[in-house]
């Protein structure tokens, strides 16, 4: 049987984009997932059903520390001796795809989910494309989640090799069954005097959080009935505006509700996405919400706009501009039909283009076409 061997940096992202793929995959190769240990890694082993090496690798940048978790590499895959190794973060990609190469394994397969620096500026725009730059040189194939990624890997010099899109771009897909409306009528009711946007994802500036709130504050003076939901987490490296997490936590019409593990009775209340980020890979938050049946604001970036059709499941506008963020979320109170027209398209796109089987076909398929 094929021995088939997966890596991420951290346990988190084989949770987000192979939830249920390893389990899968172990019905055709022999899977292994190699990533740092945790709590998190043994839960994998017991939900996939499948042998998990850990080893610690870090996010940032540590060049011993690096080196070392480089050499622990290579001596796993001289020893299992897999068929092939498929990488999907940035640190494991890079540490994988050249410990791999040293260790001749020969089908070497990484999946850029996104890129930090075409929003880079100086030394760390310069760091990143290097990085990507040797992950693409020790890969033997690479995938890019999105037409958008894949875009900037060609037009920006990083890469020449072929790049594949599998299906419509998105990795993981989109569970129908569970991200439904069926389950409404049990939670509360919807307010119909109150207008409800939410936003889901890290509160951080790169996501817009500082665009999004002063937009609302300007929103609430024409509509003061009207409401945002905040489901997420800070993160202290990246703190926002003082005035934006002063409005956060003490403006009543702005609920901040943390982390939640079901988002799901939350897209159930709200009326409209708001994702303002700067740079996405393939933002699984706007194919969730458009499974529930929530039209979306997002921005024009990698990803977002491969989701959106602008007035048929949402509205477009640029990043970082609070201005026509403002007036797209005017757009969704004032046209009621409209709004409604794009909740009853947004699941069907979803389900046309991410339903997850569809997903994992495609990447069976493609499995099947370089082993």
């Amino acid at each position: 049987m094929i021995k088939l061997i997966y890596c991420s940096t951290i346990p988190t992202s084989l949770n987000i984009f192979c939830r249920g793929l390893l389990e899968e995959m172990s019905l055709f190769y022999e899977v292994i997932a190699v990533t740092s240990p945790g709590n998190e890694l043994d839960e994998i082993a017991a939900r996939e059903r499948v042998r998990c090496i850990p080893i610690t690798m870090h996010r940032e940048i540590a060049p011993m520390a690096d080196f070392c978790s480089l050499l622990q590499l290579i001596r796993i895959f001289r020893n299992e001796k897999p068929d092939a190794v498929h990488s999907f973060t940035p640190k494991a990609g890079l540490l994988c795809m050249m410990a791999a190469k040293i260790a001749g394994v020969t089908v070497r397969i990484h999946t850029f989910t996104g890129l930090v620096w075409p929003t880079s500026t100086g030394v760390k725009r310069l760091i990143l494309r290097t990085t990507d730059r040797l992950t693409c040189l020790c890969a033997s194939h690479i995938i890019a989640e999105g037409q958008g990624v894949r875009n900037d890997l060609i037009n920006g010099g990083i890469t020449q090799k072929p790049v594949e899109v599998l299906g419509y771009g998105n990795l993981r897909g989109v569970d129908l069954a569970y991200w439904s409306q069926k389950d409404s009528e049990k939670s509360e009711p919807k307010d119909s005097s109150t207008f409800r946007f939410i936003f889901v994802g890290r509160l951080v500036p790169d996501k817009g959080i500082n665009e999004l709130i002063q937009a609302f504050l300007q929103l609430l003076k024409q509509y003061p009935n009207c409401t945002l939901t905040l489901v997420g987490w800070y993160e202290e490296s990246t703190p926002l505006l003082p005035e934006t997490r002063d409005a956060i936590d003490n403006n009543p019409n702005i609920y901040y509700v943390g982390r939640q593990d079901d988002v799901r009775p939350f897209y159930q209340q709200a009326d409209c996405l708001v994702f303002p980020s700067y740079r996405e890979g393939f933002p699984n938050v706007v194919l969730e919400a458009g499974a529930m049946g929530l039209p979306s604001i997002v921005t024009d970036i990698n990803g977002s706009r491969e989701i959106i059709i602008p007035g048929e499941n949402g509205i477009i506008v640029p990043p970082r501009d609070t201005r026509q963020l403002l007036q797209a979320m005017q757009y969704m109170l004032e046209h009621p039909d409209e709004r409604a027209h794009m909740a009853k398209e947004a699941r069907a796109l979803i389900a046309s283009r991410f339903d997850q089987r569809f997903v994992r076909k495609c990447q069976i398929e493609y499995y099947k076409r370089i082993f």
